[in-house]
């Protein structure tokens, strides 16, 4: 799946929000000053393009909708990072936020709790 740029990764977060958009609904949910209409419509097409978006017609107007659901793109770009950064190991990027200091106690509770809970189901199967 191919890696979105900042821009067309705040319309995809539009849309993954809303649904079905048209430009003009898009342009809305950016805060002032906002890009010109010209400028989102180019980057829905771009997205169109790549994959991530189709459109319905409404004569001369589309009202556009993710063919990419978030989840699918999230696990892609987190794959993408485990291989790259990583080695492929979740316990290299575990690691790696504890020892940046990013996880707080309450998360780091919540943490072993989740990986307790796989841990029983891997046991059961």
């Amino acid at each position: 799946m191919k890696e979105l740029t900042r821009a067309e990764e705040e319309v995809m977060q539009i849309l993954w929000k809303e649904k079905k958009a048209f430009v003009k609904e898009i342009l809305d949910h950016f805060p002032e000053p906002r890009p010109a209409y010209n400028t989102v419509s180019t980057i829905v097409r771009i997205l169109e393009k790549k994959g991530f978006v189709s459109h319905d017609e409404f004569g001369k107007s589309h009202r556009y909708f993710p063919l990419i659901m978030k989840e699918a793109y999230r696990e892609a770009r987190l794959t993408d990072l485990m291989k790259g950064y990583f080695n492929n190991s979740m316990k290299q990027v575990l690691s790696h936020f504890s020892d940046a200091k990013n996880l707080n106690i309450r998360e780091a509770d919540e943490l072993i709790t989740i990986l307790e809970e796989i841990k029983k189901k891997s046991e059961k199967q």
